[in-house]
């Protein structure tokens, strides 16, 4: 069977949404709002689900479907698996743990088949997001791997953007700086491990960096200026940026905030701020292409991440400020981001199939 026909991604992107579901109603729990227990998951598996259950299966999907090869579907399987053991209220720390040593070998492959710069750093974020999976396996706290599991997003993210900038062919000394502020990043996550907050302020250093570097030299810069779906991904790409520096300068002010929730403020600044802009960004190339359909674009688009960037900047405020109705309140509007994000995008591809005006543009 070709990988175009093979069956197995769509239950795993399945799994992907019931991780990502559970995952933010868990959230939600965790800021305090009186709504019912999502029994019997525990309201601690809210950053191992969004990150492994859904991010991690989503990304080992994604890979999957590039190689073309059926046995790469076995990691997004098992962490697949993962996120609904935890649901279920069952241990699915080894399985999330095995899923994320899937993808490795499947980077493994790629770096050796096409070294380069970027696949390096991808498989580098990988290696990363295995390595907060053995630490939390073997008892370390959330809090000090969190750091680990943020590296795989932003250094997939990170490599992600230096490929698709290789044709502005950087010269050496560019490459390094990308390279040094990675390298920053990931040395506070190490140190994180053992000194927290030593760590987070490290890594701050490597975030904002690497922030820096992005605004400079992605190709987003250029294609903002341009129309429809491309102006729509750079917009967010830079929106994303800024939440990436954001993240960084609360990471190097780490223990300095007088607000009680400053830990929640950075984490949520990379996870949504950063990563979900991303998420929003190239849905309208991935989702089609995991679909069948040409890529959706609608203005409207506009909305589900106007929303997210305000709910989030409300909730971030309200953690440094420790005022908790705006951090519940934007929790709970970051939910409805994402929603409507989905709604946003299934009614994109329900015009694509020629039931709606011509004017959405691809």
């Amino acid at each position: 069977m070709n990988e175009k026909g093979f069956p197995l991604r769509y239950p795993l992107l399945a799994m992907a949404v019931l991780s990502l579901a559970a995952g933010a109603w868990l959230g939600l729990i965790r800021l305090g709002l009186e709504i019912p227990r999502l029994r019997p998951a525990s309201p601690l598996s809210h950053g191992p689900l969004m990150v492994s259950g859904f991010l991690g299966t989503l990304i080992a999907v994604e890979r999957a479907i590039a190689l073309r090869r059926g046995w790469t579907y076995i990691g997004p399987l098992l962490s697949g698996l993962g996120g609904l053991a935890l649901i279920a209220g069952l241990p699915g720390e080894w399985l999330l743990t095995l899923g994320s040593l899937g993808l490795v070998i499947v980077f493994v492959v790629i770096v050796r088949s096409h070294p380069a710069p970027y696949t390096v750093t991808m498989g580098l974020g990988a290696v990363a997001w295995l390595a907060g999976n053995v630490l939390w396996l073997a008892g370390l706290p959330v809090q000090k791997v969190v750091l680990l599991w943020a590296g795989f997003l932003i250094l997939t993210i990170a490599g992600e953007r230096l490929e698709l900038g290789r044709l502005l062919r950087f010269p050496e000394a560019r490459q390094s700086l990308f390279a040094a502020a990675n390298g920053l990043f990931i040395a506070g996550a190490v140190v994180a491990t053992v000194r927290l907050v030593p760590g987070m302020r490290l890594a701050g250093v490597g975030m904002l960096a690497l922030t820096l570097w992005l605004l400079r030299h992605d190709i987003a810069r250029r294609t903002v200026q341009r129309e429809g779906v491309t102006r729509f991904i750079a917009v967010c790409l830079l929106s994303g940026y800024a939440w990436l520096g954001i993240a960084g300068v609360l990471g190097m002010s780490f223990g300095l905030l007088g607000g009680a929730f400053s830990y929640d403020a950075l984490l949520h600044a990379i996870f949504l701020g950063f990563v979900f802009a991303m998420i929003f960004g190239h849905a309208p190339i991935i989702i089609p292409a995991i679909a069948g359909v040409s890529p959706p674009y609608h203005p409207a688009f506009y909305v589900h991440l106007g929303l997210l960037h305000l709910s989030l900047l409300l909730r971030v405020s309200g953690d440094i400020a420790g005022w908790i109705p705006g951090r519940q309140w934007g929790g709970l509007i970051n939910v409805v981001a994402g929603i409507l994000f989905l709604m946003n995008t299934a009614y994109a591809l329900f015009l694509q199939r020629g039931n709606g005006p011509p004017d959405a543009q691809s």
